[in-house]
């Protein structure tokens, strides 16, 4: 009897250890658990998720969530959510001119990783990498491919900067303040692509008030495969090359900083010139490979009209930022619509030119506005007429975009932004084969777009 009673005794020990061990413990202290069944099993996930984030250097993370809510008066496609990249509006009286579209995505929220490490030679040492999901628009809501936005090393000494890796393009220093995103890329300001490049900055000090900024870099206009962007009959023989970029700032401090793109960063009075330089090749019926040229040039500003009263504060201050530029076989970047016109055993580079301008203005710290105008035109018409062996129906002869919006910041993380855009394209068309006129009445697409946004940057 006294065995048994060990062996019971024995037994209901283990049974209450082992309930002991199945019963939900509590949470780890900090841990936020309001939202059931499990931030014990995954903290971080569903609760708080301040928990200290360790690298071999010194690490930064962060980004925003933004979700947008867009209205097309006309039918953009799959990627409606964003005005079209090559600047085509769907032309009057087709399919998509007759359809409208209302859209909500979150694809452009982004996350980003940045690290100061180790000194070198003097010089800080740093990088960033950058991602969204705009990787494949054709994907389903809840499958959308991470795509690669900036990534980047830099060494930065007292006046001099070295980096490498993929940001925004040297050509076209201005970033239209819209909140779709496309940045009026098509319409005459097209620093939107993000390029692979390897670029020196200085700054070259004259006085106390005023520096020169030099900027010359190497980049390559499409990464991986072919540029055959908008490059019409050539689009499948077209090989890409890096090409030489620069830029010559002067930069004064004496009129103060005021607000720039997004209001995220403020910045003195600049202005100066921008240029690039490279060749594309095409491949001919007859005569092979043929290198044309690609080239551009432009000249920048931007002016503190009314200045921050601290160096910090958005509060009563205005900026005034514009760009005209003239190109040549720059469809990779979008400064043209197209990368050649003329005959296919002889092609020329498609010439055209941008003009952007707009102001941004903060009546108070946390409410901004911002108006613009930007266009892009093809340089010469004529250069696009009909022969008999490359026809380029509905050529781009000029593309417009008119933007206000107003952005409201809630606190620091939380903003909410509205904004309008009128979209105009004309197209030219070539008459009969071999003829050296130009039908100027070929018609235009239009689009207007209402836009919603709320952000929470983190």
């Amino acid at each position: 009897m006294r065995k048994i009673t060990i062996v019971v005794v024995a037994i209901l020990l283990v049974a209450i250890r082992t309930m002991a061990q199945e019963t939900p413990q509590p949470a780890a202290p900090g841990y936020n658990c309001d939202f059931a069944p499990s931030c014990e099993v995954s903290p971080g996930v569903y609760g708080k998720i301040s928990v200290p984030v360790t690298s071999k250097f010194n690490l930064s993370i962060g980004g925003f969530v933004k979700l947008d809510y867009a209205y097309n008066s006309v039918n953009f496609g799959q990627s409606g959510s964003l005005s079209p990249g090559s600047g085509a509006i769907p032309k009057a009286g087709s399919t998509a001119a007759e359809q409208s579209q209302s859209i909500f995505t979150a694809r452009q929220s982004r996350f980003w990783l940045k690290v100061e490490g180790p000194k070198f030679l003097g010089a800080k040492t740093n990088a960033l990498i950058e991602a969204d999901f705009y990787g494949d628009t054709s994907s389903a809501a809840e499958s959308p491919q991470l795509r690669m936005r900036h990534a980047w090393g830099a060494l930065d000494w007292a006046n001099t900067s070295l980096l490498f890796g993929q940001t925004w393009d040297i050509f076209g220093p201005m970033a239209s303040n819209t909140i779709d995103f496309r940045q009026g890329a098509a319409y005459g300001s097209p620093n939107n692509p993000r390029v692979p490049q390897i670029r020196l900055t200085h700054k070259l000090g004259l006085n106390a008030e005023n520096s020169l900024r030099l900027v010359l870099g190497v980049q390559d206009p499409n990464q991986n495969g072919n540029n055959n962007a908008a490059a019409a009959a050539f689009s499948s023989n077209v090989g890409s090359m890096v090409n030489l970029a620069g830029q010559v700032m002067l930069v004064n401090k004496s009129l103060g900083v005021s607000p720039g793109y997004f209001g995220m960063s403020m910045s003195p009075f600049t202005v100066g010139f921008f240029g690039l330089y490279g060749s594309q090749k095409a491949l001919t019926p007859s005569a092979g490979e043929k290198p044309v040229d690609s080239w551009g040039g432009g000249f920048y500003a931007f002016i503190p009209i009314m200045r921050s009263k601290d160096g910090m504060s958005r509060k009563m201050t205005m900026s005034f930022e514009g760009q005209a530029y003239m190109a040549a076989n720059m469809a990779f970047s979008s400064a043209t619509a197209f990368n050649f016109c003329g005959l296919k055993d002889n092609p020329t580079a498609a010439k055209g030119y941008g003009l952007a301008a707009q102001i941004i203005f903060y009546p108070t710290q946390d409410l901004g506005a911002s108006a613009g105008y930007l266009r892009r035109n093809a340089y010469n018409y004529a250069d696009y007429r009909a022969n008999v062996d490359h026809t380029t129906d509905n050529f781009q002869k000029y593309n417009q975009n008119v933007f206000v919006n107003i952005s409201y910041d809630l606190n620091a993380a939380v903003r909410i932004a509205a904004e309008y855009e009128y979209l105009n394209t004309h197209y030219g068309n070539s008459v009969a084969s071999g003829s050296s006129t130009m039908n100027s009445t070929a018609g235009s697409g239009s689009a207007n777009v209402a836009r919603l946004a709320v952000f929470y940057f983190f």
